[in-house]
């Protein structure tokens, strides 16, 4: 037995011997230390650090008489929160706060019902678990259903998911005129990103994978002509020391050190700054850390803010948030080195230090200029006041063009000389040789107009020799940078003969956006259809060149197994049903409370044990794919009132659901059907009724291997197409 296998069996022992009353007092939510079986058996760290409690207290980050609170509540674990996914029509009060830690409702047993639900309905994306603080940005972004927003540095992804909900604030509009552009640095962690976003089935959301310092600018098509996107709004949550989530990180403690600021300081002002140069005249951009150091927070903010010349001003959101308990931001700091030396201002720091203290991490020395920059109208969340994590969060608005974009483009006969920047690649895409998109990104930031960025990008693209339709990934000379090479983006041209059959079969609406319908090969089959907004349609056509898409798109269909056999070789895909629905006129099939409790916890019932309207709707219908709707009755308030559509599929003599387990046992919680414990080994999970009728497996809810490998291309990630599903007869 291993190292790993004697410290579980250890803990497991530990947890049976221990007392009653412990046990109570663990699901209470103390999570205290006497928790042994709870904590995981490794060594306690020590949560003191002498370095930080004098350097925040000669920083008065903390108001006076509270220093004591302040270091309690850094040392006691963070309480565990969660969010109810704004647009699937739910109440107002969508954030719930509990008094326990994540840890105990990870390991306490009484609460192992509980931590199944949340893990269930977070991944049916349902709800998001998400620290408290962490959802201040997005709500101070005001983000709105037509906004261009661009989440600058996006994973894990909680903050993602809270913005594409409010571009689907009304669930009545399929489309939505915004989008979000999430990205972030990390090649891996940007797949972390595409399942938090995927779980909110979305076609107005894409994942990208660059360096938000210079991040590049994209292009659309407007009315024909080429014009540089800018965006509406821009969360700027930048890399940070994260001291402030001492509560849940706890190595911060013995690792903390003033210099994790002072390396930092710099990336997150270019990123910053690299945000407020892509923020539309009158856009808002939140720029944010979970970090409480004024080298991170203020001292960005009033660089970037003297910088700016007056283009970016900080807004009063102090009463955006009614009830948030804040600090105002500071308007005076210092700055310390790693060993306890502390510089006021600039001029102190010896010409020894100045690679790495620099002259932006102080406050400006001009008292006019500072009050003018209005610091505190920052904010700043301390544990103590509202047991949450720290938080810092600015609000920027833009009010003009940043002052190095101003300047006018060159003359034409400056720009007309020959281009053999440029070369032609027989073989692929177009290759840089010397001045390509990057190096247009690169004499952006130091004074290149706008102007002369589109015209000099219009010239690159026209000398490309990319396909219609298709947007591949950047040339393999810049894909060795940033990690695996994603396949391609292909869009469905309009006399693709695979289109007419689908369309006939699910008689879909004339205004169905068939333009919009992509895949992710250009060779072989088309095994899955995604779909995206036009919104999107237009950025993914115009910078095939200029970015990195690792994905977007939400899968609306798939392709059967034995495809051939039906009128359509394509079912649908769960994921988009509700996204597709509205387009759809035919076979759709009316279910009622108790058919849809069957279909959900059977694996292929008879037609015959479904009500007789639905079986008067299903049987004169051809083999194949069809949509199961559940309308509520508003004469009977005490039933479901929330609207249910599944994808399903028509047998010869019976229906079965194609849904994912987890979104499966959310209808069959919300249908008063208890979920009992997962049985592991078997891989199925069953309701009250059907443990207690211990009938044949049919009775079962139809999560077994059979029936997940048959659901799998729902339950995947978004990604490349995989072979279609096995379909009953």
């Amino acid at each position: 037995m291993g190292r790993r296998a004697r410290s579980r069996r250890l803990q497991q022992q530990q947890q049976q011997r221990r007392r009653p009353e412990d046990a109570e007092v663990g699901a209470e939510g103390s999570g205290k230390r006497n928790d042994a079986g709870w904590e995981g058996g490794y060594p306690e760290i020590v949560k003191e650090n002498k370095l930080f409690e004098h350097y925040y207290q000669e920083l008065k980050i903390v108001p006076e008489g509270e220093w004591d609170q302040f270091m309690e509540a850094l040392r006691e674990p963070l309480p565990a929160t969660l969010r109810i996914t704004g647009y699937k029509r739910y109440p107002e009060e969508l954030a719930w706060h509990t008094n326990l830690s994540r840890k105990i409702l990870r390991k306490s047993p009484q609460l192992e019902k509980f931590h199944q639900f949340l893990v269930s309905e977070t991944e049916s994306g349902n709800i998001s678990r998400q620290e408290a603080v962490s959802m201040i940005p997005p709500l101070l972004l005001n983000a709105h259903p037509h906004h261009k927003i661009l989440d600058m540095c996006a994973a894990p992804g909680s903050k993602t998911t809270q913005l594409i909900e409010m571009l689907h604030a009304d669930m009545n509009v399929p489309f939505p005129e915004g989008f979000v552009i999430a990205n972030d640095v990390d090649n891996k962690r940007c797949y972390l990103l595409v399942h938090q976003a995927k779980r909110l089935s979305s076609p107005c959301i894409m994942v990208v994978n660059h360096d938000a310092s210079c991040i590049p600018r994209l292009m659309i098509d407007v009315n024909g002509r080429k014009e540089v996107l800018f965006y509406d709004r821009i969360l700027c949550d930048v890399p940070c020391s994260g001291d402030g989530t001492m509560r849940k990180n706890i190595d911060v403690w013995k690792k903390w050190t003033t210099l994790n600021s002072l390396q930092l300081h710099g990336l997150q002002l270019r990123i910053a700054t690299r945000g407020a140069e892509q923020l539309v005249e009158g856009g808002r951009m939140v720029y944010s850390t979970c970090s409480l150091n004024p080298i991170e927070d203020e001292a960005v903010i009033a660089s970037l803010l003297e910088k700016s010349e007056g283009a970016l001003e900080l807004a009063d959101v102090s009463s955006e948030l009614p009830g948030l308990k804040w600090m105002p931001g500071l308007t005076q700091w210092k700055v310390m080195t790693k060993d306890g030396q502390w510089f006021a201002e600039w001029d102190e720091v010896p010409h020894s230090r100045h690679t790495q203290i620099r002259p932006t991490m102080f406050p400006p020395k001009d008292s006019e200029k500072l009050q003018a920059m209005h610091l505190e109208r920052c904010l700043r969340i301390l544990p103590h006041h509202q047991n949450t994590g720290g938080f810092f969060v600015a609000v920027l608005v833009k009010k003009s063009s940043m002052p190095w974009n101003k300047r006018p483009p060159k003359l034409q006969g400056e720009s007309a000389k020959p281009r053999d920047s440029v070369q032609s690649n027989p073989a692929g895409p177009m290759v840089e040789k010397a001045e390509g998109p990057a190096e247009l990104e690169r004499k952006l930031v130091t004074g290149i107009g706008d102007a002369e960025i589109i015209e000099r990008t219009e010239d690159l693209e026209n000398n490309g020799n990319k396909k219609d339709g298709v947007c591949g990934p950047p040339p393999s000379k810049k894909m060795k940078l940033f990690g695996f090479k994603e396949d391609p983006f292909v869009f469905i041209p309009e006399d693709d003969p695979l289109f007419p059959p689908i369309q006939k079969f699910y008689a879909l609406d004339p205004s169905f956006p068939r333009m919009n319908l992509l895949t992710r090969t250009t060779e072989g089959k088309k095994r899955q259809l995604y779909m995206v907004s036009k919104e999107l349609r237009n950025v993914l056509l115009n910078n095939s060149e200029r970015m990195k898409v690792i994905n977007t798109g939400i899968k609306v269909w798939c392709r059967n197994n034995s495809g051939e056999e039906f009128d359509c070789a394509f079912r649908l895909a769960q994921e988009g049903i509700y996204t597709l629905y509205p387009f759809i006129n035919s076979r759709i099939i009316t279910v009622s409370l108790e058919d849809v409790k069957i279909l959900l916890t059977q694996e292929n019932p008879f037609l015959r044990k479904l009500s007789s309207e639905t079986y008067s709707q299903a049987k004169d219908l051809a083999k194949g794919s069809v949509v199961l709707k559940y309308e509520p009755d508003p004469t009977k308030p005490d039933t479901l009132q929330c609207p249910i559509v599944l994808c399903g599929w028509r047998g010869k003599a019976s229906i079965r659901t194609f849904v994912p387990k987890n979104e499966r046992l959310h209808y069959l919680r919300m249908m008063g059907l208890e979920v009992l414990a997962e049985k592991r080994k078997e891989g199925t999970a069953m309701t009250d009724e059907s443990a207690a009728s211990s009938g044949p497996p049919e009775d079962e809810v139809g999560t077994d291997q059979s029936a997940e490998q048959a659901a799998s291309p729902d339950a995947a990630s978004m990604g490349s197409d995989s072979a279609g599903a096995a379909l009953p007869r």
